[in-house]
């Protein structure tokens, strides 16, 4: 049970690599707070969860809002006691095109769920993590922060925002114990999102593309990102901060 007894609120968790997450910290004993936007996905990831003998609630709130965040970090200190982890795991991106045909609705929606979301976070659990005397960030990134490739311009962008903010956030805070890391996952099929990034229905073509990029020859799982928020949400990565882990492969060599 690596994170036994610890409070961690994961964003953007009824599916996908957040849906992974949860469960995994779960599984290790951690108490969490499954949040999404969407009711009934996030209900069902926790009834999974505490069928799997885990301990997990729910809190629709939406990352982009400064409110929603409060009333989640808030949730977790009077459900749990504390707050020790938060895994900023919510993103989106839009279709991929060419930089000029995104729209400005589409600009500003990608940089208010992938960035904003983190200064919001940051805003509202600090406090919970100063009267913990300590805490985590984890912040899921991209390997398009990394390596920006055409076509998802404006997203590659985002993702290199919250790589370079959650640095400066681990400098800044590090004298308090507050520790900052992202995880940099390389492109999963399986997600919701695949779509928009592949720029279309994820077929045997673009997989094969896509797959052509990954030197270990398979693509990320869920499982593969949530075995890395693991490490870093436990106390064996007490001395880790302001790093990136690519779960890529070695997409990015």
């Amino acid at each position: 049970m690596r994170v036994k007894g610890k409070s961690i609120i994961v964003t953007g968790s009824g599916g996908g690599i957040g849906e992974g997450i949860a469960k995994r910290l779960a599984a290790e004993g951690a108490q969490v707070i499954v949040n999404d936007i969407n009711r009934e996905l996030g209900e069902k990831v926790v009834a999974q969860i505490r069928a799997d003998g885990g301990q997990a609630s729910f809190l629709a709130a939406d990352v982009t809002r400064s409110a929603d965040v409060k009333a989640l970090v808030e949730a977790a200190v009077q459900r749990h006691g504390k707050l020790d982890v938060m895994v900023n795991n919510a993103g989106w991106t839009h279709r991929n095109r060419p930089a000029l045909e995104v729209s400005e609705a589409e600009f500003d929606r990608v940089y208010a769920v992938n960035v904003k979301s983190i200064y919001l976070a940051t805003l509202h659990a600090v406090p919970a993590f100063r009267a913990n005397k300590g805490g985590c960030f984890i912040n899921i990134a991209s390997t398009a922060g990394v390596r920006p490739r055409p076509g998802l311009t404006w997203y590659n962008g985002s993702k290199g925002a919250v790589i370079t903010t959650s640095k400066s956030l681990a400098a800044e805070f590090g004298p308090e114990n507050i520790r900052v890391n992202c995880i940099n996952p390389v492109f999963n099929p399986d997600t919701g999102l695949s779509a928009e990034f592949a720029g279309g229905p994820v077929d045997e073509a673009r997989r094969a593309k896509f797959l052509a990029t990954i030197p270990l020859g398979r693509f990320s799982t869920s499982l593969d990102v949530a075995n890395a928020a693991l490490y870093l949400a436990s106390d064996e990565a007490a001395f880790i901060s302001g790093v990136c882990i690519e779960v890529d492969g070695a997409r990015c060599v």
